[in-house]
């Protein structure tokens, strides 16, 4: 595997946006940071989300993307995307969500972090680009990228490499985990192994005991 680098890193803080004509409060509009950065179990100081129903907290302290997949979507949407264009705190080269696990824990900088679920696209995502179909796309493609919890908080900036201190022993992957949730939502036993995974964030456990319980429910009729 090829070192994976973060390219950029980047923060912002909630302000207005006007998205399709419609103003936001939103904080996805990020932009890279010029030094080294404190990263505290809350996220980035100078980072921030505008809604803190879908996004924020302890689970998802950082969002990760993987900057090889903006080609693809530089061909799909046809523009030239800016930096942080899926509004991740990290950008980073070399990543690939078949190679990254929930409950993987990295190195980076000081701090040390963990996967704890796959990034769900979001209506805001969507209006930024005019695309109503992107939540679809992004779905589909896999290329969803994830987010990290702060297990020791640090010092972290562009251009330190994203090292894999120790991987989860059930190896889930942010992809499979992603296929079972929006592609194999009847598939128990899949459902079974994401739900066994201790570091799962606590949004998504909700989400997939949800899932487990419709898929009970389906194969008792």
């Amino acid at each position: 595997m090829n070192k994976m680098i973060v390219e950029s890193l980047n923060i912002g803080l909630p302000k207005k946006e006007i998205f399709s004509g419609k103003e936001v409060i939103t904080g996805i509009c990020k932009k890279p940071a010029s030094g080294p950065l404190k990263l505290k179990f809350s996220g980035f100081e100078g980072d921030g989300v505008g809604d803190l129903k879908h996004h924020g907290g302890s689970d998802k302290a950082v969002c990760v993307y993987s900057l090889d997949h903006y080609p693809y979507w530089e061909d799909t949407l046809g523009i030239e995307l800016p930096a942080a264009a899926f509004g991740e705190n990290l950008t980073v080269s070399n990543l690939d969500e078949d190679d990254i696990c929930i409950g993987d824990i990295f190195q980076l900088g000081t701090a040390l972090l963990q996967v704890s679920q796959p990034r769900q696209p979001c209506r805001t995502l969507a209006a930024r680009y005019g695309r109503d179909d992107l939540i679809k796309l992004v779905v589909d493609s896999y290329y969803t990228g994830f987010y990290f919890r702060v297990l020791e908080e640090g010092i972290v900036e562009k251009g330190e490499e994203l090292i894999l201190a120790k991987r989860d022993s059930l190896h889930i992957s942010v992809s499979f985990a992603n296929h079972v949730y929006h592609h194999d939502r009847k598939n128990c036993n899949a459902i079974e192994k994401v739900l066994a995974v201790p570091a799962l964030s606590a949004s998504w456990q909700k989400s997939y005991r949800e899932l487990k319980q419709k898929c009970i429910q389906a194969e008792g009729l």
